[in-house]
């Protein structure tokens, strides 16, 4: 792709920009920004120097040539390598990884320049530094990580402030904000204190809406990258539908609920695409793994059955992203901890990041995904669910299919008993005569065992079109 280069220079400065035998000149405006762009480069490993020169002249000296990819989200991509003994053991083998991490803060306006520096190590993220690393070995490139993470963070909070004329409740929340004197007078004070703040303010700010995206995702635009890595969404969970009315207590609930998540997530895509000018930018969205808690109405669950409002329904709406092209979601549904928000198994997610990386933006002719559902098909007392991506379709312990439920028109779901048949699951219940709805690991934390011959997980469904009262 072509690679934007730019800056600011004094009003109508001329600007030449020379690099890997390219050379592009331009004029600054009277703002004194500019910007050029080179023509697409091949991949290169070789260290070159990149010179810049006006009235003064900059050289960037060991410029290499790569795949870039942000990762961005909140505490689980920000989640630390160190913290995942499976990630950390990877660091011994790992070269061609260069990282940017985006210094956590805020701003109330977009800002033009971001904090940090990019540096020949890999990334601070266990999950990004694991789709790193299975990407340049796989291609054998240089992989650059622009990090940009911070714990606890909404969906909201990455907003650009113009999404506030496509939904009114972001709307009604940046209202709130830009009337609440106390709030930023406190967050100014915060940043005006120095390099560093406590615990109780770092929290407050990154629970903010749309300022996380001012300070730390504006001025990455239009920096040439492949795609964004997006593993956020834990935030948005507490609650089912909507935005709830919250307490003093409670004021950083006031975020869009899982129902509605993915149609603001596709949004946000599209927004993000037209900041960069790159309609084939690639999204790859981490499913939220297995978790056994619900909402804040309901926190306590049955994390295996399939009606109870858990992780499922997020997940589902995380899903929506695939009516887009470009996307891709990765499945880590026989992955996560039932009691811990912040489990340890970082290594697959990468695996599977890098493999959707591989297929749809380098066109690599893999299996990059599990099974889907195709289409279910009645059979007398039975139905029969057919996927796609299933060749060689297998259990990883060689006993039936798990996580399977049946319904007739009462909505009364049975699990079901399943065994494999070809590509095809066979379900069945013998207290269900007329099995018409099938639901596949959609619980927050369900017991799975069905792999395609790759080895990855079959993504979780329901056939029905049931939308769950809320207590």
């Amino acid at each position: 792709m072509a690679v934007p280069v730019w800056g600011v220079a004094s009003p109508k400065e001329k600007v030449t920009v020379k690099f890997a035998g390219q050379t592009r000149s331009t004029k600054a405006g009277k703002d004194g920004k500019w910007m050029v762009k080179l023509k697409p480069l091949k991949a290169s490993k070789t260290p070159r120097k990149m010179t810049i020169s006006g009235n003064t002249e900059i050289v960037l000296s060991n410029v290499v040539v790569g795949e870039v990819w942000i990762c961005s989200g909140q505490s689980n991509m920000q989640y630390a390598v160190d913290n995942a003994p499976k990630v950390k053991a990877l660091l011994p083998t790992a070269k061609n990884i260069r990282s940017f991490e985006v210094k956590r803060t805020v701003s109330f306006e977009e800002e033009d320049n971001v904090i940090g520096n990019w540096e020949g190590v890999p990334p601070s993220s266990a999950v990004a530094f694991g789709f790193a690393y299975f990407l340049e070995k796989a291609e054998d490139i240089p992989v650059g990580i622009l990090h940009a993470s911070w714990g606890s963070s909404s969906l909201e909070a990455w907003m650009p402030r113009d999404m506030v004329k496509d939904y009114p409740y972001f709307k009604a929340i940046m209202d709130d904000l830009d009337a609440d004197t106390e709030t930023r007078n406190r967050i100014n004070s915060t940043l005006s204190n120095g390099e560093s703040w406590s615990t109780k303010e770092d929290i407050f700010m990154r629970r903010q809406p749309n300022i996380l995206y001012n300070a730390m995702m504006k001025p990455l635009a239009p920096y040439a990258c492949r795609g964004l890595v997006w593993y956020q969404g834990e935030r948005n969970t507490r609650y089912f539908s909507g935005v709830p009315e919250v307490t003093e207590d409670t004021w950083f609930h006031r975020v869009i609920g899982m129902k509605e998540y993915g149609d603001v997530l596709k949004s946000w895509i599209k927004r993000y695409r037209k900041e960069w000018n790159n309609n084939s930018m690639h999204f790859s969205i981490v499913m939220l793994p297995g978790y056994g808690k619900g909402t804040a109405i309901k926190p306590s669950i049955d994390p295996k059955s399939p009606t109870a409002l858990s992780w499922a329904w997020m997940r589902e709406s995380q899903m929506k992203v695939l009516d887009l092209p470009h996307t891709s979601v990765v499945n880590t549904i026989d992955l996560g901890d039932e009691k811990n928000i912040h489990p340890k198994d970082k290594l697959p997610i990468g695996i599977r990041l890098a493999l959707a990386a591989e297929k749809h933006t380098l066109n690599k002719e893999i299996v990059a995904e599990g099974p889907t559902l195709k289409k279910v098909e009645k059979l007398n007392k039975q139905l029969a669910v057919h996927f796609n991506h299933a060749q060689g379709l297998k259990t990883i312990d060689h006993k039936a299919p798990r996580g399977f439920w049946v319904a007739d028109e009462s909505m009364q779901w049975k699990p079901a008993e399943a065994k494999l048949q070809g590509e095809t699951v066979i379900l069945s219940n013998s207290s269900i005569t007329n099995p018409l709805y099938v639901r596949y690991a959609f619980a927050g934390k369900p017991d799975v065992n069905l792999v395609n011959g790759a080895n990855l997980p079959a993504y979780p469904f329901r056939t029905d079109n049931q939308i769950p009262v809320v207590e």
